[in-house]
């Protein structure tokens, strides 16, 4: 049976390569910020996940980076000020798996900052 560490490094591998995917796609002129901003959202949302499962914490199965965000404030784990604005990503992770029209909420410089920062973030807590 997996423990919550395990879980918990495992989200966090899996938010590695979604950052990894968003930062060789950058300076792809034909791939689109929502793409990047997707893969920026999904790592955002597996490190968010994963802090919560090192401590133990049930998380909903959501997209709604805010929400997780919420989950983590009312147990105790602060997120980085450096990642206040995640929400902007939120919208990226069910439109851009369909037709929807681009949300345009974040450029991709910022949609990879914003994972990147979280990626060190997290890694910081369950690597430690």
């Amino acid at each position: 049976m997996a423990t919550s560490g395990d879980l918990a490094r495992l989200l966090l591998s899996r938010a590695a390569e979604d950052e990894a995917a968003a930062r060789e796609m950058l300076p792809v002129d034909r791939v689109t910020d929502a793409i990047i901003a997707f893969h920026a959202q999904q790592a955002v949302e597996k490190v968010l996940k994963a802090v919560l499962a090192l401590r133990d914490v049930e998380f909903p199965f959501t997209h709604d980076l805010r929400a997780l965000e919420e989950v983590c404030a009312s147990n105790g784990i602060a997120v980085p000020s450096e990642i206040e604005t995640l929400d902007l990503l939120t919208p990226y992770a069910a439109r851009a798996r369909y037709e929807a029209p681009d949300p345009a909420t974040v450029d991709r410089k910022t949609a990879l900052a914003l994972a990147s920062t979280a990626l060190g973030w997290g890694r910081g807590i369950i690597d430690g």
